[in-house]
């Protein structure tokens, strides 16, 4: 069976897409939302990031020639940006660290 056909990749292909849609929905009104909401915001931006790390080691460590194909071309998109999958989640991270500090603060 190929990577994209199992049941259990789309699901969660499925639920991290909706996931991100409504968070972003949710996230244009980011400044309007109290401290406690900007917590909860940001916790479930980090999670969704966590999940979705995840999501793309199962591609990297995948013998499917589909799944490495997709790795190859989110690394040549993002090389076109100078930055790898890595220095993305890194930088993600970062962002939620700052994001997380300044609702503390």
């Amino acid at each position: 069976m190929s990577f994209f056909e199992s049941e259990i990749v789309q699901q969660e292909s499925k639920r991290l897409f909706e996931d991100y849609q409504q968070l972003m929905h949710l996230g244009s009104d980011y400044g309007k939302f109290d401290r406690e909401g900007k917590k909860l915001f940001i916790a479930q931006m980090e999670a969704l990031m966590e999940r979705y790390r995840i999501f793309m080691k199962r591609f990297e460590l995948s013998d499917d020639f589909q799944a490495r194909m997709t790795v190859e071309q989110l690394r040549t998109q993002l090389g076109q940006m100078g930055i790898t999958p890595d220095q993305m989640f890194d930088q993600a991270k970062r962002t939620l660290e700052q994001m997380h500090r300044q609702a503390s603060g």
